[in-house]
This record gives structure tokens, sequence and C-alpha cells, in this order.
């Protein structure tokens, strides 16, 4: 195949990101997108097999799987301060370890229902005193946090800075990484980390709001790579194979 075509067909899936990224394509979920985005990956990769003359075979898999990869990353582009649904919030530059560090701050501070400063806090107050504190809006009660960003697996995939609302949305808690949580437990008690006591069965929803500090390091490094040439982060990893002879 010449490479004239591969960069035919790098430009034709290049244009459907974009409109999944700009709305232009209606996606009320990051799910949405990465399945619309995967959907046109597996295009690419039949486009590819039929200029090759044959079935998919391992140099359209592999674009595919490329192009796949590099999309998943790309099509929750919130750059709004303010948490959404389905979306992650970049603008305030915040990271999942600053939700952790800030968090921390407020150990110590004494639980008081409907509070929100080191007078007193209650769990939904302290999470949106945290990210208001990075310069992030968030809802004020925890049935309105647990619909914003975007929903993490399993207790598994957590990450420093996620957001744990056990069934029924009675309380939040903010995980700080190995195992332990950071809340604002009941009255009588106060701020603290302790060993995080949900397991995946109890949980209603994992949330994500910010970036975790090894996305943004990622997408920095893919944004410097691709500054100057023009070329973005899908195409970079396409025109690799391509060079390395795996669209021979």
């Amino acid at each position: 195949m010449s490479l004239d075509v591969v960069l035919s067909r790098i430009s034709e899936i290049r244009s459907q990101i974009d409109a999944l990224q700009t709305g232009t394509v209606t996606s009320t979920t990051s799910t949405d997108s990465t399945a619309a985005s995967s959907a046109a990956s597996s295009a690419f990769a039949d486009a590819l097999a039929t200029e090759n003359g044959g079935g998919t075979g391992t140099t359209a898999g592999s674009l595919a799987t490329a192009l796949g990869t590099a999309a998943a990353g790309s099509t929750t582009p919130a750059t709004s301060v303010d948490a959404g649904q389905g979306t992650i919030a970049t603008g305030s530059g915040a990271t999942g370890a600053d939700v952790v560090a800030d968090a921390k701050k407020y150990l110590g501070v004494p639980y008081v229902f409907g509070g929100t400063t080191t007078a007193g806090m209650d769990c939904s107050g302290l999470v949106q005193t945290v990210f208001k504190d990075l310069g992030v809006t968030m809802p004020r009660v925890v049935p309105d946090q647990a619909k914003m960003g975007v929903e993490v697996g399993s207790l598994k995939d957590a990450q420093p800075g996620d957001l744990i609302v056990p069934k029924g949305e009675g309380h939040i808690v903010i995980y700080v990484g190995d195992g332990k949580v950071l809340h604002a437990p009941h009255p009588g008690k106060d701020v603290r980390i302790v060993d995080n006591w949900y397991s995946d069965a109890d949980i209603a929803t994992i949330r994500r709001i910010v970036p975790t500090a090894q996305d943004a390091a990622a997408r920095t490094t893919a944004g410097a790579g691709a500054t100057g040439s023009g070329t973005d982060l899908q195409t970079a990893a396409l025109m690799a194979l391509v060079q390395s002879g795996g669209a021979a």
C-alpha cells in the first residue's frame, strides 16, 4: 500500500474523531464516544485490509489498535473547570494527586452536618470544598456529586483522587491510594484517613473528576510531541507503524 493511501485513511478517521471532540457527533457519555472511536478504528482496519486485497490482517489490526488506543485518551476532552457528567474537568490543571494533597489539609476538622469550612464539614461538604480549592466547581450533595466526572469500573482501577460512593448514596469518600480513603465520617468524628471498608458489591459508583497524575503527564507528553509539524496523537501512532514497515 502506498503512503498516500494510508495518509488518506488517517485523514478520514481523524475527521470522525475531531467531530466527536467538538460535539458534531452527539454523544452524552465518554463510553459512547469511546465506542464510536472503536467503531471508527474497526472501519479503518477494514479499509486497509481491502486496499491490501485481503481480510483484516496483522497490519490493519495493528493500525486499528494504535488508533483505538490514541482515540480512547482523547474522547473526553472537557476543558471546563466545572465538573460535568461523562467528562473529565481539565481546565484547572488539577490532578487526582492534587485532590489528595488538598484534602489532607482538612484532617482533624470536626464533622458538622452541612458544614463546608474548617470549623466543621460533612462528607459532601469536604468533597465540594476540596475541589473548590483546586478551581473545580462541584455540586453540594452526594447524589449530585455521584453523577459528576467519568465512572471508574471497579476498586482495582481506582486512582488517588477518585470519589467512592456507596449504594444508597448516603456517604462519599476520597480514595487516597494503597487501599485507604479520606472522609468526614459522622458526628463526633473528624476528617481522617482510614482503610477502605467498601467492596465493589457495596459501591454505587466510583467517579473520576479530574485526570490522574499519570494521565495528565501523558497528555503533556503527547502534546509536546505533536507540536511543530501539526501531527496529532492519532496520526503519530499510525505514522510510526507506517514508517516501521508495518503498512508496507
